[in-house]
């Protein structure tokens, strides 16, 4: 995270911005607990297809979910300019295939919009909240939602 630009809109909440294709989001920073190079994963047979397979994280098996996939983006093969987020959700530590860390932020509350209604809810299912600063609009995910329902409850 050298290259990573910390910024302050107001006194608040710390949050890791990333990018997946052109789209930003973020994660609130007390989830996050590395973030590391690409590692290619196992692929497990059966697992969903945004679920890249599994990394060896000093001796602790991860699952990986694509989460261009996972929201519905275009998809790109991992390279090695691509970053894994490891975030612990719900007691699941899991890594998130991400394009870019961009940005550290410590974001007022204030400027968290809510996830505006859409025609289909699956955008709240993983968007808490939408952050309008600058020039940009950073959509919040929620992490803990990522990961399937069965390996939520492992």
């Amino acid at each position: 995270m050298s290259n990573t630009a910390r910024k302050s809109i107001g006194y608040g909440v710390e949050m890791v911005a990333f990018r997946v294709g052109p789209q930003e989001f973020c994660v609130d920073i007390k989830a996050v607990r590395e973030i590391r190079g690409w590692t290619p994963a196992t692929t497990l047979p059966h697992a969903p297809h945004y679920i890249l397979g599994v990394i060896n994280l000093r001796g602790t098996v991860l699952p990986v979910v694509n989460l261009a996939a996972r929201l519905g983006l275009p998809l790109e093969d991992p390279t090695p300019r691509h970053v894994i987020i490891v975030v612990q959700a719900e007691d699941q530590t899991f890594g998130l295939l991400v394009d870019a860390v961009s940005d550290i932020l410590s974001i007022s509350p204030e400027l968290m919009q809510g996830a505006p209604d859409l025609a289909q809810d699956s955008a709240k299912a993983f968007v808490s909240s939408v952050i309008a600063m600058e020039e940009r609009m950073i959509a919040r995910i929620m992490p803990e939602r990522m990961l399937p329902e069965r390996l939520r409850l492992n």
